[in-house]
């Protein structure tokens, strides 16, 4: 009996104590954000703006970092904030100029090229950029061309050697265990199945990867000839010549940067840009800073930014608060955007895309969504990285279309697939099935038994209507016939350049351009924006989503680099739906 008193009253204490430390951390957490709400940046004379460029960019910024603990801060860069704190900057007499620090980021290569138009822009206003990096990754290089001066450390490398697609393949891993994949598609360029079922890329599908890997590098290679003064048959010499591996001394004498110093040296540059002596502090501004300032220029009527970033997806799967796995949540995207329809005070909406697809019936739902969006405002899409195949279907209905030149579209075709582990099932394991049907195909699906013949017939065919539905869409929205979107179509995936002559878009440019569209399209002379959907803090995410594997899952993007996302892929197929529509590229530039 003692004993059991004793368990009780250490359960009652261990409780008592676990509620006063949660107590305390989110006293300590809304303290934290009702002084962030409240706090504006004060902009001192002769500032610079300083661009810390270091781990994933995303379309929205979030602040995931926990209160109290100044080492576990798992806050990404957010395109919106980057973007603001640019064209602020641009006009505030107190900027002087941008200092970008290149520490390792990972980035879809239109969101460099959106970056980097948005320094291009700030430099009409006779204001300086330079760039800074211990190395360069291409795409970090790429960004940085466009500063007036480029500086690297002694020791430094740039990544300068073009650009590689890599796929993979599992078919033949699977075959080892008994486990095969039945191929369902429609589309002879659509070959997200082909990671489950292929050893090697189709012709068709070689096709389309040259294209777009060969235009991506042309666009870089031209970009930086012009800002570089480097002629673009040099820097391909020197790609070649694999020049990464040449040491500083190289890069300097072929001018591709501008002078080596070490990280304690480049102070003295920056000061010397201000005018100041050594001995006088650097007035350095953050992006945050810059974003906290109010904005002078505000205008009357409202233009909504929705965000969308991820997978698409019928229902928003339970994720960690640090994840980096975003989601379009059919369930949750067409509520939000029938809230907006609703709101009087939103004269149009630009729905901000990244994303390579989905769950068909996912992108269906938000895609009449949209439609009945557009019967009340003008709705602008305004593409990032990715927006095809299911991103590209609940798109193609709005008023209009903008894309950046290196943005993967297009892509219209969908999949199926169904997993078969009969062979390692009853082969490899030994397991006996017996069964009782009703019917003739009563137990269609089930593991133990393979997908026959009629039953496959059925499949395609249910495909087959999913990508006649997909044309037809593609067809109404673009005002053209079905039969030029099915040429268009199979499953081909193109750059925005290359969308634009097709017109699969209607514009090239950032989200500048969609936001002046969309107020034209609402006859709006002056408009402030807002973000949608709001951001949602640590706590408020603590206690709405069912955490667990949060510190394993990025352990294991780190341990296993460019395998993780197909890793994921494998994992997370069994959750798939019967149909999807969806990109297998998991290009990231650093």
């Amino acid at each position: 009996m003692k004993d059991f008193l004793k368990n009780v009253l250490a359960t009652i204490v261990g409780l008592i104590v676990f509620m006063l430390i949660f107590v305390f951390i989110a006293g300590v957490g809304i303290g934290g954000m009702l002084a962030s709400s409240e706090t504006s940046a004060t902009i001192e004379k002769n500032s610079v703006l300083v661009l810390k460029l270091k781990g994933s960019i995303v379309e929205q910024a979030t602040d995931n970092s926990i209160p109290f603990l100044s080492d576990v801060d798992m806050e990404s860069i957010g395109m919106d904030n980057t973007l603001t704190a640019i064209k602020r900057a641009k006009t505030n007499d107190k900027i002087k100029g941008i200092y970008i620090e290149n520490d390792g980021v990972e980035a879809d290569m239109s969101q460099l090229q959106e970056i980097r138009d948005a320094l291009a822009d700030f430099k009409q206003s006779k204001k300086w950029v330079i760039a800074y990096g211990e190395s360069f990754g291409p795409g970090s290089y790429y960004l940085s061309s466009v500063a007036d001066k480029i500086y690297m450390n002694p020791q430094g490398d740039i990544e300068w050697k073009g650009l590689t697609e890599v796929k993979i393949y599992v078919k033949d891993l699977l075959a080892k265990v008994g486990v095969k994949f039945i191929p369902l598609k429609v589309g002879k360029y659509k070959s997200a199945i082909d990671f489950f079922t292929g050893d090697g890329m189709s012709e068709p599908d070689r096709q389309q990867t040259t294209a777009y890997t060969q235009g991506t590098w042309n666009t870089i290679v031209n970009a930086v000839s012009q800002s570089r003064k480097i002629s673009p048959a040099q820097l391909n010499a020197y790609a070649d010549n694999l020049s990464m591996l040449q040491g500083g001394q190289f890069f300097l004498k072929a001018k591709m940067v501008d002078g080596l110093l070490y990280a304690d040296q480049i102070k003295a540059e920056v000061q010397k840009r201000l005018g100041l002596d050594a001995d006088d502090d650097i007035n350095q501004v953050s992006i945050a800073d810059m974003c906290s300032v109010p904005d002078t220029e505000k205008g009357n009527d409202e233009i909504a930014i929705y965000y969308a970033s991820g997978d698409i997806v019928n229902e928003q799967d339970p994720r960690s608060m640090f994840s980096n796995n975003a989601q379009i949540a059919a369930e949750t995207v067409c509520k939000d955007l029938e809230a907006l329809a609703d709101d009087d005070d939103v004269k149009a909406v630009v729905l901000r895309i990244n994303s390579g697809g989905g769950d068909a019936f996912a992108s269906e739902k938000i895609w009449r969504s949209m439609q009945l969006l557009r019967q009340k405002k003008p709705v602008v899409v305004s593409m990032s990285g990715l927006a095809a195949s299911g991103a590209y279907y609940l798109s193609c209905g709005a008023n209009w279309i903008v894309a950046e030149p290196l943005t993967l579209t297009g892509s219209i075709g969908i999949f199926g697939q169904i997993p078969d582990p009969s062979g390692l099932l009853t082969n490899k394991l030994n397991i006996k099935y017996d069964v009782v049907n009703t019917n003739k195909h009563s137990d269609f699906g089930q593991p133990f038994r393979p997908v026959s013949a009629d039953e496959y017939a059925q499949l395609q065919a249910y495909i087959q209507q999913g990508y006649n539905l997909f044309v037809k869409r593609v067809a109404d929205g673009r005002k053209m016939t079905t039969e030029h979107v099915n040429e268009l179509a199979q499953g081909h995936v193109y750059l925005g350049k290359d969308a634009l002559p097709l017109k699969l878009v209607d514009e090239l440019g950032g989200l500048d351009k969609a936001l002046a569209k969309a107020a034209a399209l609402a006859k709006v002379k002056s408009y402030y924006t807002t973000s949608y959907p709001s951001e949602t803090d640590f706590f408020t995410q603590l206690m709405e989503e069912n955490t667990g594997g949060t510190f394993l899952d990025r352990a294991m993007q780190e341990t296993l680099g460019d395998f993780y996302q197909p890793f994921v892929m494998l994992s997370t197929s069994r959750n798939m739906g019967k149909v999807q529509a969806r990109l297998p590229y998991f290009t990231v530039y650093k």
